[in-house]
C-alpha cells in the first residue's frame, strides 16, 4: 500500500514537471529498485510517457539504497545527502535520477488552487514557506545574539577584528625575534673570529 501511494505521489509530481518526463521517457522499460533498510524493496518500471509503475521483476536495472537514517535530510533536500546514497547500475540512468532530486518540485500551490482558488492558496504556500524558514532564522538570529552577548556584553570570547589584531601582532613579534636571534649569532661569530 506505501508503494503505490509513493507511486502515485511520484506520478503526480512528475505530471506537474514535464521536463522530468522528458528526461525519463529514453529510459522507458527501464525498472529502478529503491531499498532502505527494513522497509520492503520499491520496484519502478519506467513507462513510455516518462510515468513509473510498480514492478515485479526480480531483479532492477538501478539499484538505489538509502540508509534509514538518511531520509530526513533527503527529505528537507539537502544537497550533500544525495552523495551518501548509493547507486548501482547505468551512470546515465543514475544521474538523471539524481537530477530529479536536486529540481524536480512538487507544486503545492498549484494543487491547493483547486481546491481553495488562486489567492488563498498564494497565501497559504506564503504562510508555509515563512513557517518553515522560522526556525533556522531563529537559530540564526539566536547564534548572533549569543555571540555579541559574549564578545560586547560579557567578553568571555574575542571579536574577530581582535583576533586577527592579535594575530599580526604576533607575525611581527615573531619576525623580530627571528631578526634579533641573526643579529646575536652574527655578534657571536664575529667575537669568535676576534679570539
Amino acid at each position: 500500500m506505501i508503494g503505490l501511494g509513493t507511486v502515485t505521489a511520484l506520478n503526480h509530481v512528475l505530471l506537474q514537471q514535464h521536463w522530468a518526463l522528458e528526461r525519463l521517457r529514453p529510459f522507458a522499460g527501464k525498472t529502478v529498485e529503491l531499498r532502505s533498510g527494513p522497509l520492503p524493496s520499491l520496484h519502478l518500471e519506467i513507462l513510455d510517457s516518462g510515468l513509473f509503475e510498480r514492478s515485479r521483476a526480480a531483479s532492477a536495472d538501478l539499484t538505489v539504497t538509502v540508509r534509514p537514517a538518511m531520509w530526513p535530510r533527503l527529505l528537507v533536500r539537502e544537497e550533500k545527502a544525495i552523495y551518501e546514497v548509493d547507486f548501482a547500475g547505468p551512470a546515465d540512468l543514475a544521474g538523471v535520477v539524481q537530477d530529479l532530486y536536486r529540481h524536480l518540485e512538487w507544486d503545492v500551490e498549484e494543487d491547493l488552487s483547486r481546491v481553495f482558488g488562486d489567492v488563498l492558496a498564494h497565501r497559504m504556500t506564503s504562510a508555509g514557506r515563512e513557517l518553515a524558514a522560522w526556525p533556522k532564522e531563529a537559530g540564526l538570529r539566536l547564534t548572533q545574539n549569543v555571540t555579541e552577548y559574549w564578545t560586547e556584553e560579557k567578553p568571555l570570547l574575542a571579536r574577530p577584528a581582535d583576533m586577527e589584531a592579535f594575530g599580526r601582532e604576533v607575525e611581527t613579534v615573531s619576525e623580530e625575534c627571528a631578526q634579533l636571534e641573526r643579529r646575536i649569532a652574527q655578534l657571536e661569530a664575529s667575537l669568535a673570529g676576534k679570539q
